[in-house]
């Protein structure tokens, strides 16, 4: 009987890429199951994860206290689960004790969030992609999924968004945004604005995709494209000239591979851009030019699509320095006034003040070591290239800094309302860079730049680095630093701690409010992804997605006695751990 149980499910398999295990009417978790609205999106429960960042404002921060300062230390494993093989950057949602996780090669699964039992398995059929860089985004297990009603919205390698049932797995709709053959992926999830699925494609480092990329907006019923924004300006647009003459279809990059954040009561949505393509104005022949709207922080107004502002942190990029990252909505007490504050930071580690609602510049911070910009006026913000670290010709070496890796990368910060700090991921670290000659290949990266790494002077051999900024003024409040490289986000907790892990597989619990190390643990693998907490039943879970990724592959050279020989290529083990208080 179990042999022809486990043919029939074989059998189901092979003839379709959903499935569910065991049948749904066994499963009682999914009972619990209620649809997110729009009230809930922006006030979710606190026992919830709904977002990759938690919320709207990309926080990363969790009102639960249960885990704390004062018992972290007892945190044990509850259960884990094995990921699909491929780098590690999963960020899993929770609703109503049900876990959403995606994974690489656009897999997602629904999970018991109390012991890790499969309820439904999707798996994206995928075409034959061209060309090695677009493939390797199929492998990297990003923030690909959003909740809303009762879907579940997934953005795919070959360009779809998918509507899924969040109950059972079910294809609900699936609409092709753009052309996969000529480079265009999702390598991040939608976010999703009162009935819209709003998401950026990606891709627009290879050499078919002039004109750049674009954020679109979809009817959450049925799929149906709303709006569409480019990210490089179009010949009407006055900051076209930015390009120095350059037709549209040569300019290239801007690309969006980070997911927005919203702020209800202003009605905008802002999302950060990637730099132009190829790295160099060397080898785009572009000449020196800001390049618009590369590197920037973008404000849209997600009904229409317009760009209501945009605030540029590094303007005619030499160095694959992306500003794409999460962009964190805080509100700070000044006077009898409150600032409306967008906070963030790209790879160059320079944390940005704005004011959201008007993208006026309020202040900046230097983290890590960096040689590439020589001033930022105090007043508006305005960037000054470092020339010297222009190249000029192919071949020249240059020692750049921060590395293409940061700095900070796809690591997502934190923050605390408790510690008044934005936690910062970083790495000291630097690299040779170097401009070749290289043809135009379909669905290759584009960049022509050739990048090879190095310690950061005066790091210490300490690569990682977690440092605490106050919100208000900016100063740095404390700095921790550590051998291996800070291999994935940071989660902050109202339990007063800062939860992270590096890239030689030490997951830790810093005190937010001091930086002091409260609980560590060697765990199978490299740190990756977005740790994110959860309640079920009166029990507070914290999850820790393990796997190696680009961080500690690229950063192996510089420590690799703390590197495990697995974690130097592609991943093959990743794992979601997740942790508990015992019980008493």
């Amino acid at each position: 009987m179990a042999a022809r149980h486990l043919a029939m499910i074989a059998a189901m398999l092979s003839a379709t890429t959903l499935w569910s295990f065991p049948a749904l009417a066994e499963q009682p978790a999914m009972h619990r199951f209620t649809p997110v609205s729009d009230q809930m999106a922006q006030n979710p429960s606190p026992n919830d994860w709904l977002m990759w960042r938690g919320t709207y404002s990309s926080w990363g921060h969790s009102p639960l206290d249960q885990v704390n300062t004062r018992n972290v230390n007892q945190l044990q494993l509850a259960w884990a689960w094995t990921q699909e093989p491929g780098n590690q950057e999963a960020a899993p949602l929770v609703r109503d004790g049900i876990m959403y996780l995606a994974q690489s090669n656009n897999v997602v699964h629904a999970l018991d969030a109390t012991n890790g039992t499969l309820i439904w398995e999707y798996r994206h059929p995928l075409p034959e992609l061209k060309g090695s860089y677009v493939k390797r985004q199929l492998v990297r297990a990003r923030n690909s999924i959003a909740l809303y009603d009762d879907r579940v919205f997934l953005a795919t390698g070959d360009a779809r968004l998918v509507a899924l049932d969040a109950r059972t797995g079910k294809v609900l709709w699936n609409v092709q945004v753009a052309d996969y053959n000529v480079g265009f992926n999702y390598t991040a999830g939608p976010l999703v604005v009162r009935g819209k699925v709003i998401a950026g494609i990606s891709g627009c480092t290879t050499p078919d995709t002039g004109g750049g990329c674009f954020l679109t907006a979809h009817d959450a019923k049925t799929g149906k494209e709303l709006w569409r924004t480019y990210t490089i300006a179009r010949d009407e647009d006055p900051h076209a000239a930015s390009w120095n003459g350059v037709p549209l279809q040569e300019r290239k990059g801007a690309f969006l591979w980070g997911t927005g954040s919203y702020d209800p009561e202003l009605n905008l949505i802002f999302w950060g851009t990637a730099p132009p393509i190829p790295h160099s104005e060397l080898a785009r022949g572009t000449g020196p030019g800001a390049h618009l709207y590369t590197n920037s922080t973008l404000a849209i107004d997600p009904d229409t699509g317009k760009i209501v502002w945009h605030f540029q942190h590094l303007p005619g990029d030499n160095w694959n320095l992306d500003h794409a990252f999460e962009r964190v909505l805080i509100d700070v007490e000044d006077g009898n006034d409150a600032k409306r504050m967008l906070l963030t930071a790209g790879k160059t580690g320079i944390v940005w003040a704005i004011d959201r609602k008007t993208g006026t510049y309020l202040w900046h911070r230097q983290t890590v070591y960096q040689n590439v910009i020589s001033n930022i006026d105090p007043q508006t913000g305005a960037v000054t290239l470092n020339r010297e670290m222009v190249p000029i010709k192919l071949g020249q070496k240059l020692v750049a800094c921060p590395s293409l890796y940061g700095g900070r990368i796809w690591q997502a910060s934190a923050y605390s309302p408790e510690a008044g700090a934005l936690l910062m991921p970083l790495a000291n670290m630097c690299n040779e860079y170097t401009v070749v000659e290289q043809p135009p290949t379909p669905g290759e990266d584009y960049g022509r730049g050739r990048f090879v790494p190095v310690h950061a002077p005066d790091n210490n051999g300490l690569v990682g680095r977690v440092e605490a900024i106050d919100v208000k003024t900016g100063k740095s409040l404390w700095k921790h630093e550590r051998r291996a490289i800070i291999s994935g986000g940071l989660l902050a907790t109202a339990g007063g701690l800062v939860i992270g892990g590096d890239g030689g597989r030490r997951a830790f619990a810093l005190d937010a409010h001091t930086g002091t190390v409260l609980w560590e643990i060697p765990l199978n693998s490299s740190i990756g992804g977005f740790p994110m907490p959860y309640m079920v039943n009166g029990t507070q879970y914290v999850a820790i997605p393990t796997g190696s990724s680009i961080l500690p592959q690229f950063s192996a050279p510089l420590t690799p006695e703390s590197i495990s020989p697995a974690d130097r290529k592609q991943a093959q083990g990743s794992m979601l751990m997740v942790f508990k208080l015992p019980t008493h």
